[in-house]
């Protein structure tokens, strides 16, 4: 599979990675077994970057990959996690004694001296504003705790007040078929500072799977269940903010657009992965069939530029008003 840098942390990933958050909680149960076989499956398909979080199961996520690269010692993976979420989401805790700890804690949970990168896990906004916290960053650079450092931001704003930040490597934000905001200046900002883009949600919570009809329903742990309408955590990082009727019924749209020999997802991640300044995708993946699938998006024909416009006009029609005002 293909590959490229992480911005300003001079690290590969491939183009199509592995999103953890369904391994360690908020998606149904996935047992310790069929977590493990997600990771080979991607793994075997050429994916070398697995994005995870401390916050994911409380470490779950992070000590699942740990024991699944234990027994891979062939394997070259860059592993992301994420830190923050697990405190209360005020600036104040945002402080480099607190950072120590959180590293401590991840790299204590991945079994490794040094975390290949660290996000800031969607934090409230005055920090991207706050020098101390990007010295404090810095700080854990110089002390071998990190290789590098990013954020994941919630909205173009924080991004871009992210990009301006000479040390920031990447940055994770939402971006699909039905979040296509950041395309305007995110991505042209990253690409000119060379600041790594990490896709998220690449399906909208599966949305863009086409699977799913307006009587589907989900467990009572699914976070589509419990944060459609932001309940939990930010409305976006469920079905990216759209309604759920809109969402089912603009994905069945969706799905019709998709090329001879392409699922409704490989659709969406090949979209994402040629869009200029995306530097990897991170689908989840609950089971080895769905993460073979997503990787082999990477390996499928560039889009006809008829299937392009498309989507756009799909995007235009039905889903920019309710997402571009608030992300």
């Amino acid at each position: 599979m293909d590959e490229r840098v992480i911005g300003r942390s001079r690290q590969w990933a491939s183009v199509v990675g592995l999103g953890t958050w369904q391994l360690g909680a908020d998606w149904g149960e996935v047992d310790d077994k069929e977590a493990l076989a997600v990771l080979e499956a991607a793994a075997e398909s050429g994916v070398t970057f697995f994005d995870t979080a401390d916050v994911y199961g409380d470490g779950r996520s992070e000590q699942t990959v740990a024991a699944f690269l234990r027994g891979r010692p062939d394997l070259h993976v860059m592993v992301a996690t994420k830190m923050g979420r697990r405190v209360d989401q005020i600036p104040e805790n945002y402080v480099l004694d607190n950072f120590r700890a959180w590293n401590d804690r991840s790299r204590r949970n991945l079994g490794v001296d040094r975390l290949d990168l660290v996000q800031l896990h969607c934090p409230p906004t005055p920090v991207y504003s706050s020098d101390e916290v990007f010295d404090a960053l810095d700080t854990l650079v110089e002390e071998e705790r990190i290789a590098a450092y990013g954020v994941s931001v919630e909205t173009c704003a924080e991004a871009l007040t992210a990009i301006a930040r000479p040390g920031v490597a990447s940055v994770q934000i939402i971006l699909n078929p039905f979040r296509m905001k950041p395309l305007r200046e995110v991505l042209p900002a990253a690409q000119e500072a060379g600041v790594g883009i990490i896709a998220r949600v690449p399906l909208a919570s599966g949305l863009l799977s086409g699977k799913y009809t307006k009587d589907t329903v989900f467990a009572a742990d699914d976070h589509r269940t419990y944060n459609r309408h932001g309940e939990a955590f930010d409305q976006g990082e469920t079905f990216s903010g759209v309604d759920w009727t809109t969402g089912v019924e603009a994905a069945a749209e969706f799905a019709a657009l998709a090329p001879e020999g392409y699922t409704p997802a490989q659709l969406a991640l090949r979209w994402i992965i040629e869009q200029p300044g995306v530097t990897t995708v991170i689908p989840g993946a609950r089971n080895a069939e769905q993460a073979c699938g997503n990787a082999a998006a990477a390996r499928l024909p560039e889009l006809p530029a008829e299937t392009v416009a498309a989507v756009r006009d799909l995007y235009d029609r039905r889903i920019k008003e309710q997402v571009e005002n608030r992300w």
